[in-house]
Parts: structure tokens; C-alpha cells; sequence
């Protein structure tokens, strides 16, 4: 796993093993405990680790949850379904089921709502999960545009543009679906979700 968080310049290199072992034990303690009663000492507890091993790699409980989130959102992943449509379903399908799992809600939920006070976590935030999910969207346009199903863009500043612009859509929607509305985002809605996507307002009446 690449590190997201600078080590240290003296003392033993960090280890992957150790660190690996703290994520998954952050998400066990999100799932049994939730984010009010999680602390870095229980957590360091279930990681067989020291307290200080957790302090020398993040600088709090808000940088370890999201880095402890952003591991389940890079399990996300675009196989290739034969269309655009399909695509989009499949991998807004994946998203929901991650935003299903209490650790992921709890531990999401809370690290955003402490970050419109705190623009450093809101930065880690956009780094550690925005900015690395936006993988999906141009991945996914790659292909379209290989199947003759999206014209390529003007040029570098308008694909950028497109890419945040899908990213915030998708990202957006399904969120505020599973975790603000608490409806469930099942194969009809995706496909209704995808339909609207794709066609506009208009396709929203077919």
C-alpha cells in the first residue's frame, strides 16, 4: 500500500505489514465500536501495534479513517460490460455496496462532516479518495471512446473539466441516495440513475 502520510526521517523504515494491520483494524473498530467510540488506542489494541506506532504515521483519528475508507473505495473497479450504460451500472453498483457497509457509512459520514471545519482533512479527503476514484471515470471514457460511443474531447482542459464534472454526478448522486436519503440504490435505480446519465432529462420519462 503507498503511504499518504510523510514518514519519518529517523527511527526504522514504516512497514506495510504494520500498516496494513492498522487500516483493517480501524474498519473492524468503525463496524463494532462506530466513529464516537473509536479510539487510536483501541485501535493500536486490535493492530498489535503501539500507540506511538500510530502517531508516527498519522497525526490523528480523522487521517486514519480516511485512509482506512479510502482503502474499501480502491476496491472499486470498471470491468468491461460491452457498453457505456452497462459500465456505468456495474461499477455504481460496486460504489453502493461499499457505501453499505457500516464501516465505510460511519467512518465517511463522520470524517466529512469534521472537514467543512478542517481544510487539511478536507484536502486529504479530495487526495485520498476524490482525486483517486477519478480513475474510474477516465478509464471508463477510454473505452467509450474506443467503442465509438463518446467523441474525444477538444482538448486536455475540456477532458478535465468532463472528468470532474462525471466524477461529481456519479459520486454525488449515489451518496446522497444511500447515506442522506437512506434509500437503497438497487439494479432499477441504477438503471434509471444510468438512463439519466446518459440521455439527459429527457430520457428520465422513458
Amino acid at each position: 500500500m503507498q503511504s499518504r502520510t510523510p514518514a519519518s526521517r529517523t527511527g526504522r523504515p514504516r512497514s506495510a505489514a504494520a500498516d496494513a494491520a492498522i487500516l483493517a483494524a480501524t474498519r473492524q473498530a468503525l463496524v463494532e465500536l462506530g466513529w464516537s467510540r473509536l479510539t487510536l488506542g483501541d485501535v493500536a489494541t486490535r493492530a498489535g501495534v503501539a500507540k506511538t506506532t500510530l502517531y508516527r504515521r498519522w497525526a490523528g483519528k480523522h487521517e486514519l479513517v480516511v485512509d482506512a475508507v479510502a482503502e474499501l473505495f480502491d476496491e472499486l473497479q470498471l470491468p468491461d460490460r460491452g457498453s457505456l450504460a452497462a459500465d456505468i451500472e456495474g461499477v455504481v453498483l460496486q460504489f453502493a455496496a461499499i457505501l453499505a457497509r457500516p464501516e465505510a457509512k460511519s467512518g465517511l459520514m463522520a470524517v466529512v462532516a469534521e472537514s467543512t471545519r478542517d481544510e487539511a482533512l478536507r484536502e486529504r479527503i479530495r487526495a485520498s479518495i476524490v482525486d483517486r476514484q477519478k480513475r474510474l471515470v477516465l478509464e471508463g471514457r477510454a473505452r467509450a471512446e474506443a467503442r465509438g460511443e463518446l467523441p474525444p474531447p477538444a482538448g486536455p482542459e475540456e477532458a478535465a473539466r468532463t472528468v470532474d464534472l462525471i466524477f461529481d454526478v456519479v459520486a454525488g448522486a449515489v451518496v446522497h441516495r444511500t447515506l442522506v436519503s437512506a434509500e437503497p440504490a438497487d439494479e432499477a435505480w441504477v438503471r434509471g440513475f444510468t438512463r439519466v446519465l446518459l440521455g439527459g432529462l429527457g430520457a428520465a420519462s422513458t
